[in-house]
């Protein structure tokens, strides 16, 4: 009677959670919450360091510092035409401003580095990948990797924060890498798109 007394108590998610996490087994993912104070006047302020004061605001911004405001656990995926600023702001401000106010490191790959090493990015939990379907498959010793859905899903799975930029449209990129992938993207990644004239000249 005693014995069944014991299968029948409740469980202690909590206290099982942390019994468990000694061995590594963590099904909650470890989100990373990003919540900037005046996000539109820190983000304008990067685009002007690094156009000499020649900033120009453009509408796909204010989503950008909507997500620096309250990212809500989520990654950030940047699509659309070249020469709008995508990169600029990935690579170069998102890493400083994070570091600065959230003490968070960004480790920054290209699509190809990505290609070239595919568990070291997958080692890291804040990531950005620059011009992502730009990249083929992996291959190393005969073994064929086809490296972004499996950093997607990583990220999903471990709360990884992702910070992605591509020329490709969403249906692009479903096409090159699939409905699930797609999908995956959706869920944990707020999207902006980037329209218009390049600001190249």
């Amino acid at each position: 009677r005693k014995e069944m007394g014991r299968q029948m108590e409740q469980i202690d998610f909590q206290k099982t959670l942390s019994e468990l996490s000694v061995i590594g087994f963590s099904p909650i993912p470890n989100l990373v919450k990003i919540n900037i104070p005046d996000a539109k006047k820190v983000l304008f302020n990067g685009l002007n360091y690094f156009t000499n004061g020649a900033a120009k605001w453009l509408n796909e911004y204010d989503e950008i510092a909507r997500w620096l405001s309250d990212n809500q656990g989520r990654g950030l995926l940047c699509f659309g035409n070249c020469g709008r600023g995508k990169t600029l702001i990935c690579a170069r401000i998102l890493p400083l401003v994070l570091s600065h106010y959230c003490r968070k490191i960004i480790s920054c790959y290209d699509a190809q580095q990505m290609n070239a090493d595919i568990d070291a990015v997958k080692r890291n939990h804040l990531i950005y990948i620059d011009d992502i379907g730009t990249e083929s498959y992996s291959v190393k010793y005969g073994e064929k990797r086809f490296a972004f859905p499996e950093i997607v899903d990583e990220a999903e799975k471990k709360g990884k924060l992702l910070i992605l930029s591509t020329n490709l449209s969403l249906d692009e990129i479903a096409q090159k890498y699939g409905e699930r992938t797609m999908d995956r993207l959706v869920s944990i990644t707020a999207r902006v798109k980037f329209q218009g004239a390049s600001l190249r000249k």
